[in-house]
């Protein structure tokens, strides 16, 4: 019989709130991936490890390894976890709250006297957000997970223009780990990976469920640099018949995609599909016909199959507005990454540990991408809580109850201390 277990939510509160008031940047939230805000995350964290007496260890891509020790402590261990840094003008609990989570439920542990079967850690990971600074996934766990490519090293970062590798080293640690190939955790000492996170979308709010426990992570088809060539004119003296006008061809390719979304969906497949950027060029003014747009595309699924299908759409209608528009498109490479589902037997110990306390929860599949995911991709049984939250993410308005908070850190708790017990 476990004792009355209960996480530390006060003190998860306060490093919130230290966290807010230190990287409050004016308008939302901004800690850099390898840069200052991040630093000053884990400097953070690194501080109330210490104050709880657990063991503090850092590995040579930057995450932080916080560990309450367990009775075997040859046995694998459980990590609790997720990342500190955040994209621009952002919110305070994307990332954060899985990490302070973790803490919550090793402090409570502490508190209570308990120890737990094997190893408890509470993982402080790198970088989640590269895509906002970096153009690459996961360079914090893929990189303690031996599972990260060195050429990805050299990706440069969007506002300094110098390398992921550069920005290692700046901060204290070695790109060299990832060059030869080497790993700070693997399916070797990891017994599982739980990601405590915000939902980042209106399902948990709208259905009034504090809590959900994730089916599986989507993988991705994206493309980052598609343009479409038309041809400039004026915008007064050029009869419909003579223009190529790249923005409205752009505009037809959106809508196209958007139609062909809602028809896949009513046949069962279950995606989303984002045009996340769509812009005629720099030149573009008042009198000008464009001869020029860009655009960003992002699909993604649990099942590849859909993303695949929606392209086939834009494969097809690509061509389509080329002869009718007398335009260019250029799609440019292609980006992503495959589907994740969560490990059974995880799910299943967090099924029972919210049924032990009378949480309600929804099985859900996460829509956006999460360290979970490279986890998984690794070898290491992994899962997910999300936390219901209001306004979204990644914008300076998100929010999350504490009670709701309290409900995951619990069910994270419960989990950690029984699993594979």
């Amino acid at each position: 019989m476990l004792p009355n277990l209960t996480p530390d939510v006060a003190l998860a509160e306060q490093l919130f709130a230290e966290l807010r008031a230190r990287s409050f940047d004016g308008t939302g939230i901004t800690r850099e991936a390898y840069g200052p805000g991040e630093r000053m995350a884990h400097a953070l964290l690194a501080e109330a490890g210490d104050a709880l007496g657990l063991e503090r260890k850092v590995d040579p891509v930057g995450n932080m390894y916080l560990t309450l020790p367990g009775a075997d402590r040859a046995t694998k261990r459980v990590i609790l976890g997720s990342h500190l840094d955040s994209v621009r003008q952002g919110g305070n609990y994307d990332g954060a709250a899985g990490v302070l989570a973790g803490l919550a439920a090793v402090a409570g542990m502490k508190r209570a006297g308990f120890t737990p079967g094997r190893d408890v850690t509470v993982m402080a990971i790198r970088a989640e957000e590269a895509g906002a600074w970096f153009p690459t996934s996961y360079p914090g766990s893929r990189g303690a997970l031996g599972t990260m490519r060195p050429e990805e090293l050299q990706v440069k970062r969007l506002d300094s223009g110098r390398t992921l590798a550069e920005h290692m080293r700046d901060e204290g640690f070695d790109p060299g780990f990832v060059e030869a190939g080497q790993r700070a955790v693997g399916p070797d000492d990891v017994a599982a990976f739980l990601e405590v996170h915000i939902e980042q979308g209106p399902v948990l709010d709208a259905e009034g469920i504090p809590i959900g426990i994730i089916t599986g992570i989507p993988g991705s088809r994206r493309l980052r640099a598609g343009r479409v060539i038309g041809e400039w004119n004026h915008s007064g003296a050029t009869p419909r018949k003579y223009r190529r006008d790249a923005a409205i061809a752009l505009a037809d390719l959106a809508v196209a995609m958007d139609e062909a979304w809602c028809l896949l969906e009513a046949r069962g497949h279950r995606m989303v599909c984002t045009f996340c950027v769509l812009a005629t060029a720099p030149e573009a003014g008042f009198t000008k016909i464009p001869g020029e747009a860009h655009f960003q595309l992002d699909v993604r699924s649990v099942n590849l199959h859909s993303c695949d299908a929606l392209f086939e759409v834009l494969y097809d209608k690509v061509a389509e507005i080329e002869a009718r528009r007398g335009v260019r498109f250029e799609l440019g490479s292609e980006a992503g990454s495959r589907a994740s589902p969560m490990d059974a037997g995880v799910q299943a110990g967090l099924v029972r540990a919210a049924e032990a306390l009378g949480a309600k929860y929804l099985a859900m599949a996460s829509g956006g991408g999460h360290d979970a995911a490279a986890f998984a991709q690794a070898g290491v049984p992994a899962g997910m809580l999300f936390v219901r939250n209001q306004n979204g993410s990644h914008n300076p308005h998100e929010a999350m109850r504490m009670e709701d908070f309290a409900v995951a850190c619990a069910v994270a708790q419960r989990f950690a201390a029984e699993y594979g017990a």
